[in-house]
């Protein structure tokens, strides 16, 4: 039987602070981009504790340049 692919909470995570950095970004710019209040998800994101909803993935990919599964970490 094959493994079900999973998304790495912790990786992906790493992944959005690395690609924030990249891209010049603060977090301050991502929360007004997104249109939160507070930054408080974007820091969960980071931190692998949460993952950003589809909707925001998609935001996340045009601000970055990349594509959604660039953001994503899939292990198997």
């Amino acid at each position: 039987m094959n493994a079900v692919p999973r998304i790495d909470m912790i990786d992906t995570g790493a992944n959005i602070l690395a690609l924030r950095k990249k891209n010049n970004l603060t977090v301050k710019s991502l929360q007004n981009a997104l249109g939160f209040n507070n930054p408080q998800s974007i820091f969960k994101w980071q931190r692998g504790d949460t993952l950003p909803s589809v909707d925001n993935l998609v935001i996340l990919a045009d601000l970055f340049n990349v594509t959604v599964n660039d953001i994503l970490v899939i292990k198997k």
